[in-house]
């Protein structure tokens, strides 16, 4: 284990100051990917029993008990579903318009970090590129220095100073891009529950209200003709 660390160690100090901006590339971007991945786990819930639980108390008209439902459950669909509760006195096409709003507002919430994912799936290689431009210049400044000769020991250090952030950027760029991807379909994924749980929250809760209404009437016509 310390043979590998000192090996490691001195890698990085062959492939000069680009490895060093590569590693922190590097250690940006696994907290962008932990931050991510906390916040999925978070907004991980099950639309449908989600749903259920609600629409048992829609039926009910206990739009209070509901919203308190909402509230306590986690993530970007239930806020979805209780920003359309707080309003169940609006028409159904009004409320459409906030599930719709409240949706859009949680797109923000859903993409956050991953495009920062994107940006050092990108920048690793270019800095790679930029190590191997400068590992090349140096083996030049040596042949230059030497009247156009050098050996193989007094190039291998610019040689191998290219190849090392090369290789580094290309590991981290496929490892974030990765990442990227997978974040990126969670999110569209995400995006769809948040459409299906406002459209289903509304038509529950108008639903509700017009069986209710219908009933209203019917105890008053019963009423009217006792």
């Amino acid at each position: 284990m310390h043979l590998a660390l000192m090996e490691a160690s001195g890698v990085i100090e062959q492939g000069g100051p680009i490895v060093w901006i590569q590693l922190v590339l590097a250690l940006m971007g696994c907290i962008f990917i932990l931050e991510r991945l906390f916040f999925f786990h978070r907004a991980r819930v099950n639309v449908a029993d989600l749903l259920i639980g609600l629409g048992n108390h829609v039926k009910k008209l206990s739009f209070a008990e509901a919203r308190h439902e909402a509230a306590r459950a986690p993530g970007p669909v239930a806020r979805v579903a209780h920003a359309v509760l707080l309003r169940v006195d609006l028409p159904r096409s009004d409320l459409r318009d906030i599930a719709q709003e409240a949706g859009q507002l949680e797109v923000p919430r859903l993409e956050r970090n991953v495009r920062a994912i994107l940006g050092v799936a990108l920048l690793a290689p270019l800095m790679g590129m930029l190590g191997t431009i400068l590992g090349l210049i140096d083996v030049f400044q040596k042949m230059n220095e030497r009247g156009g000769f050098a050996g193989p020991a007094e190039l291998s250090g610019g040689v191998f100073q290219s190849l090392i952030t090369t290789a580094m950027g290309m590991v981290i760029s496929v490892v974030m891009y990765l990442f990227y991807l997978y974040f990126l379909g969670r999110a569209r994924r995400l995006m769809h529950r948040l459409e299906r749980a406002g459209i289903e929250t509304v038509n529950m809760v108008c639903d509700a209200l017009r069986e209710h209404e219908r009933e209203l009437q019917v105890k008053k016509a019963q009423e009217a003709k006792s």
